[in-house]
């Protein structure tokens, strides 16, 4: 691909953006998809440099121009499901940076803070660079914007950006830990003083989903204290996030809530782990193999531990229940696409297995302890010696300890 099929694709955007009559996502979408061997990394270069030098070759008015039209397409691609995703990041990256060129905070603040808080997004989802660093790059963007976007001034944006920036500290690497999630509740909170469930309910309901994760896995505070704070916020977004209104984000938010019945301290144990079974349940009638296999496997893989947890019902039965999940999980989390996963389910189905009570007209310890020897034995350290594959001693010693550990009982 030279600069000219770049150039010519550019100018195909530009004019599609110019042409759109207010419905320009769908005709730069339909552009895009005609054009997908155009949107590589080269592109992403090629868009940056073109930019600065026509920047200083027209008009004020013509560089506005031109930046919004960039800024335009820069913020299609953050939804454009087609082409490679890495590519895409690193064009709206590219656009981005290029247009606050344009856009300065001395004149055009406000666009200058929106850009900064596009350009957030787009570092926090980077997928090529390192990760540490793309998330220092997404915070520093986040806090630029709110050096504009103050709650007095613009409480909207305000609060969508401390939004934001909430995550990007939930998901921060560098730094402690303990700190970087305080910093995450304090932001989420500060949003949900603009973020109102009378004036703004699906934000509202968005952000303390989003609170309720990071009460889930604070590390100050009482623990205890945090899971109750966590399935309080959960049911508070679950009174915006229906089935029938929101489905996606009602079931991603059932799977949130199972998980924090599961970590439960307060009340009873048991009816905890019912309770984290039916939110498991009610999440995957969503969450089909089918529509969302990725979101359907990670909540067969929570429900199978669940079921393996489980207090009441049949033991035997509840193990069943969970190999049966374990099974399901690993249908969609292959060793080829999903090595990790597979390893921690093939893990989990291990220690399933090894726990194993065989209810098939065994009717005595002599014939337990034959069956278990000849068929969930095999079974478990097959299981374990699968995720030692991945697991291993270099990359994952802590686990490869533990498998070893495992595998080697009598």
């Amino acid at each position: 691909m030279d600069e000219q099929d770049y150039l010519d694709f550019l100018m195909e955007v530009f004019e599609a953006i110019a042409d759109s009559n207010g419905d320009s996502k769908k005709v730069v979408y339909q552009l895009l998809q005609a054009n997908l061997d155009k949107l590589d990394n080269n592109f992403a270069q090629f868009l940056q440099t073109w930019a600065t030098a026509k920047f200083s070759e027209v008009t004020t008015e013509e560089a506005k121009s031109i930046a919004n039209t960039i800024w335009d397409f820069s913020y299609y691609l953050h939804e454009f499901p087609l082409g490679k995703k890495a590519n895409n990041m690193e064009i709206r990256i590219a656009g981005y940076e290029a247009v606050l060129k344009v856009f300065t905070r001395e004149s055009h603040q406000e666009n200058w803070a929106a850009i900064q808080n596009n350009l957030g997004n787009a570092y926090l989802y980077r997928i090529r660079g390192d990760i540490a660093q793309n998330i220092e790059d997404a915070i520093a963007a986040y806090h630029l914007a709110l050096e504009v976007r103050t709650k007095q001034d613009f409480p909207i944006n305000w609060a969508m950006t401390q939004n934001n920036l909430a995550i990007a500290y939930s998901d921060r690497i560098r730094g402690d830990i303990a700190q970087n999630l305080e910093d995450a509740i304090a932001a989420y909170h500060l949003a949900l003083e603009v973020r109102t469930k009378q004036d703004f309910p699906i934000n509202w309901a968005t952000t303390q989903n989003n609170l309720a994760t990071a009460y889930l896995y604070r590390i100050r505070g009482d623990i205890a204290q945090n899971i109750e704070d966590a399935i309080a916020a959960d049911h508070l977004a679950l009174e915006v996030y229906t089935k029938q209104d929101f489905p996606m984000d009602w079931a991603m938010t059932q799977n949130n809530l199972a998980l924090a019945y599961s970590k439960r301290i307060r009340g009873d144990i048991a009816q905890n782990i019912e309770d984290a079974i039916a939110a498991y349940l009610l999440a995957l009638e969503v969450r089909t193999k089918q529509d969302f296999p990725m979101d359907w496997a990670m909540t067969q893989n929570n429900l199978a531990i669940a079921y393996r947890n489980r207090i009441r019902g049949d033991i035997a039965q509840n193990i069943e229940d969970a190999i049966a999940a374990y099974h399901l999980a690993l249908e969609v989390y292959t060793k080829q696409d999903f090595p990790i996963n597979w390893a921690m389910t093939q893990y989990n189905l291990a220690i399933a297995y090894s726990d194993r009570i065989s209810s098939n007209g065994v009717q005595n310890l002599e014939n337990i302890i034959k069956t278990y020897q000849s068929e969930n034995l095999e079974l478990a350290i097959a299981a374990y010696q699968n995720a030692s594959e991945i697991y291993t001693r270099e990359a994952f010693p802590e686990d490869w300890a533990e498998i070893q550990h495992n595998i080697s009982k009598p």
